[in-house]
């Protein structure tokens, strides 16, 4: 079994504006990500991933088809969601049998992914997890996110597993708010965050709405842009490209919009990120060679957008499950640890312990021993008065 905790990536030099990849951020510390665990199968996360719900509702066909009975028609991969939820909602009781036997299966795999989890000392603690990605934005996906929950639940696990809120194209985007620097939050009202993914790069503008909510509960994407590299299979360069002209997009629509941008970008973006914002590894799906140490992402988006407004542009780059999980962070206060899984072309995962609760716990413990010392001073107070009188 492999495993990679934040912070414990190969070491060099920190950018002026980093460190990227950062365990210790404003509201929470990052406990690990990009966990890469392995059983005789390959890895664990493969099996809680949007091609293996395909691969059950697939094997399924394959069974039905032999017997003459497959409701469905064409590849099993270019099966919508919409069409999927569609068979749930309004197809036969055979479709509709069909697809939550999927579901059913999908949810078995996706509660042996969790159980391998929490096995972990970083996900030992875990009260709640939050499920993301593409896949949480359909009812299928959520039917199979809320069995899963059950079937943990009825193994004597005590974890919540919820969707995420956010549309998952938008929460990481938004989860960038919450890299951002305290000093932000007192002069600007939106930022440009970016979100990279295995099959898709979207940049859009996040609106912070803090006079709404101070926490960024209310936050939102106010314009954004998608671009499926999949499709078009680009060279690295190329990606990169295209992605500046998306950033110098949305700028120039916020200026429309009137919202004064702070000259900040947050990026997601698969894999270990290092200190200086170089990655690792785990960034195998994107297009061309992310990896090499004569690229880094951060320098290359600082070079597209030196400045915003008149300031030169800061960059904060962390792994995309990771932004994405902070998207739920306001939703998260009520527990200590937590973590996300973000079910997509791969499982992203990662686990984080609040901080500020955990403060509050270690002041109410002092206030504890204060409170405790100060009641044996009053006893010894008053012993010395029972002897006076004596």
């Amino acid at each position: 079994m492999g495993t990679a905790a934040a912070g414990t990536t190969r070491s060099r030099e920190t950018s002026p504006h980093g460190p990227h990849g950062a365990a210790e951020l404003p509201s929470v510390s990052v406990t690990s990500y990009n966990l890469e665990i392995r059983d005789q199968d390959g890895f664990i996360g493969d099996k809680a991933s949007r091609s293996a719900f395909v691969e059950h509702l697939d094997a399924l066909r394959l069974h039905l088809r032999e017997q003459g009975g497959d409701p469905l028609k064409g590849e099993t991969a270019d099966v919508s969601k919409r069409e999927l939820d569609a068979l749930l909602k309004d197809g036969s009781p055979h479709e509709a049998a069909l697809v939550l036997s999927a579901i059913e299966r999908f949810a078995q795999s996706l509660a042996f992914v969790v159980r391998r989890f929490v096995r972990l000392k970083s996900w030992a603690p875990v009260e709640r997890i939050v499920v993301g990605g593409g896949f949480s934005d359909s009812r299928v996906g959520q039917l199979a996110i809320g069995r899963a929950g059950i079937i943990l639940s009825t193994d004597g696990h005590k974890i919540d597993l919820v969707p995420v809120s956010h549309h998952p194209d938008e929460a990481g985007l938004v989860g960038s708010a919450h890299l951002a620097p305290k000093w932000i939050f007192e002069a600007y009202d939106s930022l440009v965050a970016v979100d990279i993914g295995g099959s898709n790069i979207r940049a859009g503008i996040v609106e912070l709405r803090q006079d709404k909510s101070p926490d960024l509960s209310k936050a939102r994407v106010s314009s954004s842009e998608l671009w499926r590299h999949a499709d078009d299979q680009p060279s690295r360069d190329e990606a990169i490209a295209r992605l500046g002209e998306m950033l110098k997009a949305q700028l120039k629509q916020a200026k429309k919009d009137g919202l004064r941008v702070a000259p900040f970008i947050g990026v997601g973006c698969p894999g270990l990120i290092e200190p200086d914002g170089a990655i690792d590894r785990g960034a195998q799906n994107l297009p061309g060679n992310w990896e090499s140490s004569r690229f880094n992402l951060v320098d290359s988006i600082r070079e597209l957008v030196p400045d915003i407004g008149d300031h030169e542009t800061q960059v904060a780059m962390h792994n995309d499950a990771v932004i994405q999980g902070l998207s739920e962070m306001p939703a998260m206060q009520d527990v200590e640890n937590w973590a996300v899984l973000t079910i997509g072309t791969g499982l992203g995962n990662a686990s984080y312990r609040n901080r500020a609760k955990a403060k509050s716990q270690d002041a109410d413990k002092g206030k504890g021993a204060d409170k405790g010392k100060d009641d044996d001073k009053a006893k010894d107070a008053e012993k010395a008065k029972s002897r006076s009188r004596d």
